[in-house]
């Protein structure tokens, strides 16, 4: 491997490859919206988006909500599709194709991958036990009281490092894993793809019947109004502006590798723009029926309680743990809302938590040209066992919070930030992603497409690492009233530590066997790295994107 690219075997289209590296890829299309919807459709659907929307808007948020979703979100997902789909690796071989020295990008979006999969089981295991506390409503009169007796969770200054273990806690964690271990072992098409095709219309099923279920509770109405009666004045506020691009930017598992890895196992005569479209406007569709579903709820609670709207409404753990357990316990046939709504948390994590897992062991699979079996065993069992050993504590709540913020705000805007400014101004690829897109894509990625990437994304990315800086940094006190060296560990030095090792895993070469040196899955060469500033050659003889060279 010589410093200043791929050897020749491995990134011309004419260059002969003895071996085909055995991927896995997905049946067809479908398949991989569904899976790509599965990734989208996570948590942060069901307990954020409602809440934010409330607080920055209304109604009135739906129009910078379709304006981020437009001009940043769509786009950054194609982007991330036409890396994977070209350049048909993981996330550190597919960047490293593109261009040689950006393949520390891949590795980092890995490690932000790591990162949220330790925790993300953490909140699956809870949601599988609250499934089943819904049946006889075990939180009795104090559902917040019930909560912190069931994590034991430790809080504000009194959080240490410590191994003292909740036992359900420990039991469900480990089914978890399990779980996710069986699919990610069956692989892409039998793993991956079988899951997501039930899951996720058993999901919308799911939520449907509880959308249903929660407009018919009194002062579901006054809930809705809430939720949609329109405060036009907050659209003058950046503050609303900036949290609908976020918002965008969490919910569509844009940036830190899923929707890259994914694309790399579609067929090549595959329609990436039409799907692209698919996807995000499912994943918003089902952010709405989201809000519908839990401000319904909410207005029901309020009305129980006697209380105004806004003393109820509360975003994540607070939602999910305290204020769902307090509806189902005063709502009638609160049992079926209850299974239903911590049942659809269930599947919407549990097919969010395979995506990330499987960036990671993508990453390994390439690296080492290892199997599928072998892969997911050298990756999963490690993460398993860290996950359930950190995570299944007293000191499980206050991690996953201080890392979730971190690894969010630092790791997944960061990345999205670098990766289209390199993409745009250093390496300068878009012209040659564009055309690739543009094979056999349904809606045509041209200039404006381009402009998205390389002008709105980086701005509105930028300002949110500058406010979400100004936010921590200039507040009285440390995060959530956590120890100083806590917040420090946890969340400063491992956002940066994840750019140091990111980095440093990029300098270690590939080995002969790994996949960086193999054709396809198909057999086919890999397409050339990018030229600065070209597109793709016109080639009527070329059958698929991937055989065409770039313009001289």
């Amino acid at each position: 491997m010589s410093p200043g690219g791929l050897l020749v075997s491995s990134s011309t289209p004419t260059a002969p490859a003895a071996q085909s590296a055995d991927r896995g890829a997905f049946p067809g299309r479908l398949a991989f919206i569904f899976a790509a919807i599965g990734s989208a459709v996570g948590l942060g659907n069901i307990w954020r988006f409602p809440a934010v929307a409330y607080e920055n808007g209304g109604g009135a948020f739906i129009l910078p909500y379709l304006v981020a979703l437009l001009t940043a979100g769509i786009p950054l997902l194609f982007l991330d599709y036409a890396i994977g789909h070209r350049w048909r690796g993981s996330a550190p071989m597919a960047w490293r194709r593109l261009s040689r020295w950006t393949e520390f990008i891949g590795w980092w979006q890995v490690l932000i991958s790591l990162i949220i999969a330790l925790y993300y089981a953490l909140i699956l295991a809870w949601s599988t036990n609250y499934t089943i506390f819904s049946l006889n409503q075990r939180w009795g009169d104090d559902p917040a009281g019930f909560f912190g007796e069931y994590t034991q969770a430790l809080g504000g200054d009194d959080v240490e490092i410590t191994f003292d273990v909740v036992p359900l806690v420990l039991i469900s964690l480990i089914a978890v894993w399990v779980a996710v271990i069986v699919v990610m072992a069956l692989g892409v098409q039998r793993g991956i793809s079988a899951s997501s095709v039930v899951f996720i219309p058993l999901l919308v099923l799911m939520f449907l019947i509880l959308v249903v279920r929660a407009l018919f509770l009194p002062g579901a109405v006054d809930g809705l109004e809430a939720l949609f009666k329109p405060n036009w004045s907050a659209l003058l506020t950046p503050g609303v502006w900036i949290a609908a691009y976020g918002q965008i930017f969490f919910s569509l598992s844009v940036a830190f590798g899923i929707m890259l890895t994914y694309a790399s196992y579609l067929k090549k005569k595959t329609d990436l723009t039409g799907s692209g479209l698919v996807v995000g406007f499912a994943n918003s569709g089902f952010e709405i029926l989201c809000g519908i579903g839990v401000f319904s709820a909410l207005g029901f609670m309020a009305q129980a309680q006697g209380v105004a709207i806004d003393e109820v409404v509360v975003a994540g753990v607070g939602l999910a743990f305290i204020a769902f357990p307090t509806i189902i316990s005063e709502a009638p046939a609160g049992a079926l809302i209850g299974v239903l709504f911590f049942g659809s948390l269930v599947l919407a994590g549990f097919t969010s938590l395979v995506s990330i897992v499987e960036v990671i062991i993508a990453a390994i699979q390439d690296k080492f040209g290892l199997s599928r079996l072998p892969g997911t065993l050298i990756v999963c069992l490690p993460i398993a066992v860290v996950s359930t050993a950190l995570y299944s504590t007293t000191m499980g709540l206050p991690l996953l919070d201080v890392m979730d913020k971190w690894v969010n705000e630092y790791g997944i805007v960061a990345a999205a930030l670098v990766s289209s400014l390199i993409v745009a101004y250093v390496v300068r690829g878009l012209p040659t992603l564009r055309d690739h897109l543009n094979h056999f894509g349904s809606f045509p990625a041209g200039k404006l497409w381009m402009a998205f990437v390389a002008v709105v994304a980086p701005i509105v990315l930028g300002i949110s690492l500058i406010v979400s800086t100004v936010s921590l940094v200039g507040t009285e006190g440390t995060y959530e009233d956590y120890p100083g060296w806590f917040v420090l560990v946890f969340g400063w030095l491992m956002a940066i530590g994840l750019v140091v090792v990111a980095i440093g895993l990029s300098l270690i070469p590939w080995p002969t066997w790994s996949n960086l040196h193999k054709a396809d899955s198909d057999g086919d060469p890999i397409a050339p790295p990018v030229v600065p500033g070209k597109g793709l050659a016109a080639d009527p003889a070329a059958k698929t994107p991937h055989a065409r060279s770039s313009a001289t």
